[in-house]
């Protein structure tokens, strides 16, 4: 995930703002369209721009920001199929970024996938040999 500056847009005028609400209060149907070509959105998704397109039609300002997701330790040590204490100790010496929720550890998802890109190419070199011939070949 890119990490992208907040995006805010201003309230919008009341002429814009009331046919808006109207649309929005007479059908909850939202269709995106993108270069022209209807786009159905997952149910998460959709509430999220209902909610921007209701705040907008409410007269607010709006701001637009992303979120890493986070994981707890648990669930970054399923993800990259390794034991809770060997993440922690990779948290701790700093291999894997970790941010503290109190006294909670969690890690982005996208520094985990990384790192364990990271781990699969020092396994597996871009260019070694492949297949039942490979062992003769090393």
């Amino acid at each position: 995930m890119t990490s992208r500056a907040p995006r805010s847009s201003p309230a919008l005028s009341p002429e814009l703002a009331g046919p808006l609400r109207r649309a929005l209060h007479a059908s909850r149907d939202v269709t995106v369209f993108v270069d022209g070509t209807a786009h159905r959105l997952p149910a998460e998704a959709h509430a999220a721009v209902v909610d921007l397109l209701t705040r907008l039609s409410d007269g607010d300002a709006v701001q637009v920001t992303s979120v890493a997701e986070l994981l707890t330790t648990s669930q970054a040590a399923e993800l990259a199929g390794i034991s809770h204490s060997y993440l922690r100790k990779l948290t701790d010496a700093g291999t894997l970024p970790v941010e503290y929720r109190g006294s909670h550890r969690r890690l982005r998802r996208a520094d985990v996938e990384e790192w364990l890109r990271g781990q699969l190419e020092r396994r597996d070199p871009v260019g070694a040999p492949h297949g039942p011939d490979a062992a003769e070949s090393r």
